[in-house]
């Protein structure tokens, strides 16, 4: 089985070294790349809004990497799989992703005409700008809002072994282990950044 190698990490493919992790792990991730399981939380409505908002999120929507979000997302709700806690200035976190894509959708309603699934990619993004910038969002603290949106949508997609291959991790050290360590160097077995210019936390960034 082998992952999404990508242009940034030339020829890099993080399920090449699933032989050098331990069987549970290894079992673990690569079920990860099976079919998406069936949904079994979001309604319809929300599941078109949802998969919008996660894509916005992540960046999908420009440089999709074929991870399913809104699988992986759906899963966790349907099996009450939270962070083990919520703020108490919003509903627990399966009733709040609720809550607030009906609010996606009432926003893209009031601004285009249609639900927020079926707005254009730039009224989406405007949108979720206006929640990130806000201090309140129908009633509920913006920033609060905008945690549950990004700890979901992040937890999702970093666990996924595309994403890994995207930035060019080799996956879990155990029980191989690493020997080079160091600023610029790497093991036998990394791969240098195809696009180094391009590095979000460069000094140019």
């Amino acid at each position: 089985m082998t992952g999404r190698a990508t242009g940034r990490f030339p020829g890099f493919d993080v399920l090449s070294q699933t032989q050098h992790w331990d069987p549970v792990t290894a079992a673990l991730i690569t079920a990860r790349t099976g079919p998406p399981t069936p949904r079994r939380y979001f309604t319809d409505a929300e599941q078109a809004a949802a998969a919008a908002l996660l894509d916005q999120l992540t960046g999908q929507c420009d440089e999709p990497l074929g991870v399913p979000l809104l699988a992986m997302v759906d899963a966790r709700l349907a099996a009450g799989e939270t962070d083990g806690w919520h703020y108490a200035d919003l509903p627990e976190d399966g009733p709040a992703w609720r809550e607030t894509l009906g609010y996606l959708d009432k926003d893209a309603h009031a601004r285009c005409g249609t639900g927020f699934a079926d707005a254009s990619e730039q009224d989406q993004a405007a949108i979720i700008q206006a929640v990130q910038d806000a201090d309140e969002w129908h009633g509920l603290p913006a920033p609060r809002v905008w945690s549950l949106w990004t700890r979901y949508a992040c937890t999702a997609l970093y666990a996924h072994p595309d994403a890994w291959s995207e930035m060019g991790f080799p996956g879990p050290a155990y029980p191989r282990g690493y020997k080079n360590a160091g600023v610029g160097k790497r093991e036998p077995f990394e791969v240098g950044d195809g696009r180094p210019a391009e590095d979000p936390v460069g000094d140019d960034a």
